[in-house]
């Protein structure tokens, strides 16, 4: 099952690129920048500054920093005598390049009230006037590959700009509403059911001939699976609050060590955005403060609390190869951005369902380099291979992402302990 393209677009960059059309691909590049500014219409002019936490950036700086990336790694490479819209934007919106220069700390991000909102704005209209004389006049390989590199570059922003504004309204005490909206899902989930794989030698990773993809999805390559069960849709909330209930955020025996250690330091006792308020459990949406609904997916866990839940289930989490693999018979999709609900929605149909959107869901495996992986020539390789020490692979997406972003052979990856993303959990089994 493919995601639905977003947007109403005439084609993704992926498709654009395998087509040589710089029209296509022009109109591409339109669409995913005005993308990025219609996520920040509904937002104050006092949100676009704030930093919740040092993890997360202010809206002002995902803005500037998707723009930085097509001015540092195309404009100035292949346009002869660009002038940079501001010299000391290269410092102020670099991320962690340190190929291209020394980054402002990622931390302090918050505490510039200048460059104004309009400032930004102004940058992103000034570097998209020159990209598009660009596309319109370039037809050179490597300028059309790094575009359709930084239109999925500023797609996963968008993603991070709406999971960074929810921790903002999400530890503010108003509990203020960004938009979207979450039909009444009940409060008693079906009974779970599994879909049985055989195993075998599977391929997995990026096939090159369906395009784009980065680096870290590649080579393609064979695994060997053993025969396991896949849960047909993601843990619910009124689920997990079994959990909860049974105490288990007390009990030590269902944490990984370092899981108990972080359970212990930050007193966790739900799941992020879980408010017990007035004897029952809310949970904080884009939406505003809603009373917790049992049949939608629980959101917002960390790996460590999707471990410890495996461990109380009697079950456990699949592999990214196992996830892979069953993802090419999925028959439902869950919600994407493009949705504009901006929240996991509750199963529908029968079958495996909800591997594409809703959430991204957490695997076992670490993240690391497949056998034969190369990164990116020069600075760009910077872009993944740097960080694959110590974090887990997540699948399939989220209601945050943009549908078009999305494939099966995608992995994003966050340290276990992380839970402001859109994160819920599948469960999977071993077959005796």
């Amino acid at each position: 099952m493919k995601p639905q393209r977003g947007w109403d677009t005439p084609a993704s960059p992926t498709e654009a690129q395998a087509h040589g059309s710089a029209d296509e691909l022009t109109r591409y590049y339109v669409s995913v920048r005005e993308q990025s500014a219609q996520l920040c219409e509904p937002l104050e002019i006092e949100d676009f500054g704030v930093q919740p936490m040092a993890d997360a950036s202010p809206p002002k700086w995902h803005l500037a920093h998707t723009t930085w990336f097509f001015e540092t790694f195309i404009l100035r490479e292949f346009v002869p005598g660009y002038a940079v819209f501001h010299p000391k934007f290269e410092y102020l919106f670099n991320s962690y390049y340190n190929g291209v220069g020394e980054p402002y700390p990622r931390p302090r991000r918050g505490y510039l009230s200048r460059p104004t909102v309009a400032e930004v704005m102004a940058y992103r209209e000034h570097v998209d006037q020159h990209m598009q004389e660009l596309l319109d006049s370039a037809d050179a390989e490597d300028v059309q590959a790094r575009t359709v590199l930084g239109l999925h570059h500023e797609q996963q922003h968008q993603e991070l700009l709406l999971t960074d504004l929810k921790y903002n309204f999400g530890n503010n005490p108003l509990y203020p509403a960004y938009g979207g909206s979450c039909a009444d899902a009940g409060e008693s989930p079906a009974a779970l059911t599994f879909t049985t794989f055989d195993g075998g030698i599977v391929a997995v990773g990026h096939n090159t001939a369906d395009g784009f993809a980065f680096d870290n999805e590649l080579p393609r390559h064979e695994v060997l699976l053993q025969p396991f069960l896949l849960a047909d849709r993601l843990v619910t909330n009124s689920e997990f609050l079994d959990f909860v209930d049974d105490g288990g955020y007390e009990r030590a025996d269902l944490w990984l060590s370092e899981g108990w250690s972080t359970v212990q330091a930050a007193g966790w006792q739900a799941p992020l955005y879980w408010v017990h308020e007035d004897g029952q459990w809310c949970e904080y949406r884009l939406d505003g403060l809603h009373p917790l609904q049992g049949n939608l997916p629980v959101v917002h866990v960390s790996a460590h609390e999707a471990f410890a839940y495996a461990t109380w289930a009697g079950l456990r989490l699949p592999t990214e190869f196992e996830w892979e693999h069953a993802s090419n018979v999925a028959v439902e999709p869950g919600s994407f951005v493009e949705d504009g609900v901006y929240h996991p929605q509750a199963a529908r149909g029968s079958g495996l369902g909800q591997m594409f959107g809703d959430v991204w869901e957490w695997t076992s495996s670490s993240y690391g380099p497949y056998p034969g992986y190369a990164p990116l020539p020069g600075t760009l390789g910077e872009y993944n291979g740097k960080f694959m020490s110590s974090q887990l692979v997540l699948r399939g997406g989220s209601t945050a992402t943009p549908g078009s972003h999305i494939r099966a052979s995608y992995r994003n990856f966050f340290y276990p302990p992380d839970r402001w993303q859109f994160s819920g959990i599948r469960l999977a089994k071993h077959i005796e």
